[in-house]
């Protein structure tokens, strides 16, 4: 059976997803800020423009004028989307008075809201972005599952394909980071490194249903007038596959008191 794949607008990782996501799935994007998960969205909703498919962009971390004008900055013209009927934006960040705002971050006003943009988009082949989904249980990090869960099983409906970004950090995981990953069909992560005092960015499909995707960690970039740029896999470190500091220096410890030396690493 061939599956109908949609381009994340990013060649190397349509590669990386053998062609695409698969239509109709939810994805989560995850990793910490700074990472590059809205400008993996922006490329998704470019594409899908391009394609001639309904889009939809939610953010919850921008205003509408920043999500755009960080678009032209990759040479991307989300303006003139709008205009023609191609693109939807939602703000759910400034509460401005217009058709489409979110004035409270309710999961059920967000999802009122987005079927209210898909019928006045049209009927046809749907990509969504909700950038972040987390944003709708800040102050109820118990609840997000269910919401992810309640955003997925409704919209699935109407024949979407979304990308969902959840922010990420060792601080805020039990908070943002397992209630879209336990519900998605597939897992796009984003990680940060500093080496040798340079920030470096990298991408990992930790998960994709039907798809013989990469298992390897590649490492990108941000160009300015081209957005995410794939730059290659990177080898295996030591750092990878090594057990936490922390970890260790208590299995030290323990060794320690019992008599018993470890090899050096």
């Amino acid at each position: 059976m061939t599956i109908e794949r949609l381009s994340t607008g990013v060649p190397a990782l349509d590669k990386m997803l053998s062609g695409g996501i698969p239509r109709g799935f939810s994805v989560a994007v995850t990793g910490e800020p700074g990472t590059g998960k809205t400008i993996l969205c922006i490329h998704f909703i470019t594409k899908g423009t391009a394609e001639g498919d309904k889009c939809i962009y939610v953010t919850t971390e921008e205003s509408r004028e920043s999500i755009i004008t960080q678009a032209s900055q990759f040479g991307f013209d989300f303006s003139t989307a709008i205009k023609d009927g191609r693109l939807i934006l939602i703000d759910a960040l400034m509460g401005t008075e217009d058709q489409w705002t979110i004035k409270s971050l309710n999961v059920e006003e967000l999802v009122s809201k987005v079927i209210e943009a898909k019928k006045a988009l049209g009927y046809g082949r749907a990509r969504l972005v909700i950038d972040s989904l987390s944003a709708f249980w800040l102050d109820k990090p118990a609840m997000a599952r269910r919401h992810s869960y309640f955003v997925k099983k409704v919209l699935s409906k109407w024949d979407f394909t979304i990308l969902a970004t959840s922010q990420y950090a060792i601080t805020t995981s039990e908070a943002f980071g397992w209630g879209v990953e336990h519900i998605a069909d597939g897992i796009i992560r984003f990680r940060r490194f500093v080496r040798n005092g340079v920030l470096k960015r990298y991408i990992l499909i930790e998960k994709m249903r039907q798809t013989p995707h990469s298992l390897q960690m590649h490492e990108i970039t941000i160009e300015h007038g081209k957005g995410l740029v794939v730059l290659g896999p990177v080898e295996e470190r030591k750092e990878d596959i090594a057990l936490p500091k922390k970890v260790m220096d208590k299995i030290q410890k323990s060794a320690e008191r019992k008599g018993i030396g470890l090899p050096k690493t």
